[in-house]
């Protein structure tokens, strides 16, 4: 197969998590952490940043869904990305506010992160980037280290600042996802050789990054606890899927080729702003590529 590289401004658009509570999950995302409702439907709901579209997270309920059992495949953490540092210390002193409890802080150099995970275990990081100019590099790959994060001087960012919460910034979006997988050499194959994705880092044991346009990582997969593991059950909380935004026709096509000739089942999903192709990938992790619309040739008939 020829080699394929992503669009630059190719990017993950949105998560689907299954939970078993929507209104206590609604309570943390919307009334805690302030992202906003677009649709609201009786199982499920659409929530964004700026309450327009598009999606960032789509949460469907299922009652009685159980936790996701150890080792299995599935979501490691979803990547929250606020736009500057005084927006993240904002979220962050909103948070220790209501008492939620933080898994861990880091200073990657290429963004500072914080963990922590919603009321169904589901992992999370709230980050920022740094300037792509002070990212070290080893080699050809990103070099992200684990250092610790300080704190403090997040916090004091947030001095001073008497305005009303309005809810998270308006320009959050989903910066990466990080996946646990069951062969690192079958997820490389999957999102480097097929889908096109670049790699960025291969210096954490047990673990891959990956990007599109030059980015620290759009994906990152680990097998820490999950090597050679099954996926969850389906009445598992967690993951269902996440989209991946492709910028242009020509390229979401020239993908839809690929996996037509590799035979990845595929299924052709269709909105009234977007066109996307729905598969999973060797880990069972649900994958969705969209394009807009609005980019399709009008000589293309769907």
């Amino acid at each position: 197969m020829k080699p394929f590289t992503l669009p630059p401004l190719t990017h993950i658009a949105n998560i689907h998590l299954q939970v078993p509570n929507l209104e206590r999950s609604l309570m943390f995302y919307a009334g805690m952490m302030g992202f906003k409702e677009i649709q609201r439907g009786k199982a499920m709901a659409d929530l964004s940043a700026s309450g327009t579209d598009p999606v960032l997270i789509r949460l469907s309920e299922k009652p009685g869904a159980h936790p996701k059992p150890p080792r299995t495949t599935g979501l490691y953490h979803v990547a929250i990305r606020l736009p500057d540092r005084p927006s993240l210390a904002r979220l962050f002193q909103r948070l220790i506010d209501y008492q939620v409890r933080f898994q861990g802080f880091s200073d990657h150099k290429v963004s500072e992160a914080l963990y922590l995970a919603d009321p169904d275990g589901n992992g999370l990081e709230l980050y920022i980037d740094r300037p792509r100019s002070q990212w070290p590099r080893m080699d050809d790959m990103i070099a992200m280290t684990t250092d610790p994060l300080d704190v403090e001087d997040l916090l004091r960012q947030t001095e001073g600042n008497t305005s009303p919460w309005l809810g998270i910034h308006p320009a959050t979006d989903i910066g990466h996802i990080h996946l646990q997988v069951s062969d690192l050499a079958q997820t490389e194959d999957f999102y480097h050789t097929l889908l096109g994705f670049d790699v960025t880092q291969r210096l954490y044991p047990g673990a891959l990054f990956l990007s599109a346009g030059g980015y620290h990582h759009h994906l990152g997969t680990n097998i820490w606890g999950s090597r050679a593991a099954p996926p969850p059950p389906a009445d598992a909380v967690g993951l269902l899927s996440f989209a991946i935004k492709i910028p242009d026709w020509t390229a979401w096509e020239s993908l839809s080729i690929r996996l037509q000739e590799s035979k990845v089942p595929i299924e052709h999903l269709e909105s009234d702003k977007t066109i996307s192709l729905f598969m999973h990938d060797p880990s069972q992790n649900g994958v969705e590529l969209i394009v807009d619309r609005s980019s399709v040739p009008s000589k293309v008939v769907r």
